[in-house]
């Protein structure tokens, strides 16, 4: 039997990596994407949940913070997946007979 979530457990990664390391060292988003070496426009999108988090960008923080690259991208796949569950019901699927 599979283990499934509550869609509630699923966060963006880009807004907890802002809630809980962004803005507790104070850094501008500026600051942050020339440090890590991406555009300004690019930070934004991911800290503002407009913009997923790709895996480049997860290694980026990982050198950067200490975060495991692994776990962002999870948080990233399961906030997706929940996503995509949350309009599974207007998908017309025939299933196919095993």
């Amino acid at each position: 039997m599979a283990i499934t979530l509550h869609s509630s457990f699923a966060v963006h990664p880009g807004a907890w990596l802002r809630a809980e390391i962004v803005e507790p060292h104070g850094i501008s988003v500026t600051d942050l994407a020339e440090r890590l070496g991406v555009t300004r426009q690019a930070m934004s999108g991911l800290l503002n949940g407009r913009a997923g988090l790709s895996a480049e960008m997860a290694i980026r923080f990982e050198m950067a913070f200490g975060l495991s690259a692994e776990t962002l991208v999870r948080m990233q796949a399961a906030y997706d997946l929940a996503l995509a569950r949350a309009h599974a019901g207007t998908l017309h699927i025939d299933r196919f007979a095993a």
